[in-house]
């Protein structure tokens, strides 16, 4: 068995789950409502206040399958009852970001604005202190949605490995290069 795919998810007090007998699953919870689409060789069930995956075989596919798909499930639980959320910071002298709605207004060195609508299951909110870089924090119960807009944020300037300047997560650990020497 798949250490991870035979550990059931607990649900807590507050969401609801409901099986589909097509294999769709939705999690409802205070944050908002999530579903997945689970493949058809893979059962799952409602059991005791847990979610429990089985696979059908011990073949390579369905035990990918068993796991990946308890992590998807794990993860909508989490995101509908605690949510995710992701830091990132703006490192570069006149880099700025800005929040109206779900608009991120962001000024990263280059000749325009780049303005970046957000879909609407994600919250964004930015912060400019004196003597600190300027962060934006997303805020959202898809974990998938959620990398996957800060990955797209992170896009419109990467960090180059000299100074460091450009959009990174908070905490990333980034390799420096030394540059160029003076000629002696």
């Amino acid at each position: 068995m798949s250490r991870i795919g035979k550990a059931p998810i607990a649900i807590p007090a507050g969401v609801t789950v409901t099986i589909s007998d097509k294999n769709l699953v939705s999690v409802k919870g205070p944050k908002g409502e999530l579903t997945q689409q689970v493949d058809r060789d893979i059962k799952v069930a409602q059991e005791d206040g847990n979610i429990v995956v089985t696979r059908p075989t011990d073949q390579k596919k369905h035990k990918a399958l068993h796991g990946l798909y308890r992590s998807l499930l794990n993860n909508m639980v989490y995101g509908v009852t605690e949510g995710y959320k992701t830091t990132q910071e703006l490192v570069g002298v006149g880099y700025r970001a800005s929040s109206t709605g779900s608009v991120l207004e962001l000024t990263l060195g280059f000749s325009h604005q780049i303005v970046f609508v957000l879909p609407k299951e994600v919250k964004v909110s930015t912060t400019a202190e004196k003597g600190k870089n300027p962060t934006i924090t997303l805020e959202c119960a898809d974990k998938q949605l959620i990398g996957q807009v800060a990955a797209k944020i992170r896009g419109f300037r990467k960090p180059e490995p000299y100074k460091g300047k450009g959009v990174k997560f908070e905490g990333e650990v980034l390799r420096r290069k030394a540059g160029k020497s003076a000629k002696k």
